[in-house]
């Protein structure tokens, strides 16, 4: 009887840093420091991809494109992106080190897992460098991902399969479609497609409601709804096989995916 391999979680807002709110601060913080503001929404546009491509994608917004002619008088070039992208390093580095608490629940998730012999990784659109503290940071809390995969470590970062088959290659999984990707963004549930995985997408606590707990709790449960409708239509539509909160409810949709596997259906 085929059961779960393998759990591969994204890090922030889904594992850690409720709202996703690390990427965002090092993103405003870097297009400030070269004179141009750029919105949070247009910030969280591409989040789930690779760093220096979000920036890249960035600066390809018609509004930012041309803020950065009228400032710079030229369209940005390659070199100008790499320019940010290194500036971008410590600024987020920064920023992660802040936002490095595990979203409630996936201490539950992960004692859970272990009594069923799941295995558990992580994967991110960070860099190497970027992570550092963070490892460090989640494992003083808890949690010690037995694979951990950054979009450097690969060829190809979101939407493409890469980090997904990496960690289940590191982990020694026999079967990708006895393994389940959780992420809140959509090129990272389309990442667990790819890579013929199941996948569950988390709304609330990720990049599509983009609130902290603390900012969460306070509205109203009618605003609640109306956000967190919006973030589970696009996930849906984005392919995910599951949408919850947080990862705090996922632990019925894997005993879900589990019987499911047990009758012989493939994700």
């Amino acid at each position: 009887m085929d059961l779960i391999e393998a759990v591969i979680m994204d890090w922030a807002g889904t594992s850690v840093d409720f709202g996703s709110t690390a990427p965002i601060r090092g993103f405003l913080a870097l297009f400030a420091s070269r004179g141009i503001t750029i919105t949070e929404a247009e910030a969280r546009g591409p989040m789930g991809c690779e760093k220096r491509r979000h920036i890249e994608q960035l600066l390809q917004l018609p509004r930012i494109k041309q803020a950065w002619l009228h400032r710079y008088g030229q369209h940005s070039t390659v070199d100008d992106l790499d320019e940010l992208f290194e500036q971008f390093v410590p600024l987020q580095i920064t920023a992660i080190s802040e936002s490095s608490t595990l979203i409630p629940g996936l201490l539950t998730l992960l004692e859970w897992a272990q009594k069923k012999g799941i295995k558990i990784a992580a994967n991110t659109g960070y860099s190497e460098s970027m992570v550092v503290e963070l490892l460090q940071s989640a494992a003083e809390q808890g949690y010690r991902p037995q694979s951990n995969v950054c979009a450097s470590q690969v060829t190809k970062g979101r939407p493409y399969p890469y980090m997904c088959m990496a960690n289940a290659m590191q982990l020694g999984v026999m079967k990708l479609a006895c393994c389940v990707k959780i992420d809140d963004t959509v090129p990272g549930i389309a990442e667990g497609l790819n890579a013929g995985m199941w996948t569950i997408a988390v709304s609330v606590s990720g990049n599509e409601v983009g609130l902290s707990l603390s900012e969460w709790q306070q509205l109203d449960l009618q605003t609640q709804k109306k956000l967190r409708e919006k973030a589970e239509l696009k996930l849906r539509n984005g392919g995910a096989h599951y949408v919850v909160d947080s990862i705090a409810e996922v632990i019925p949709c894997l005993n879900d995916i589990a019987f499911r596997l047990a009758q012989g259906e493939r994700p």
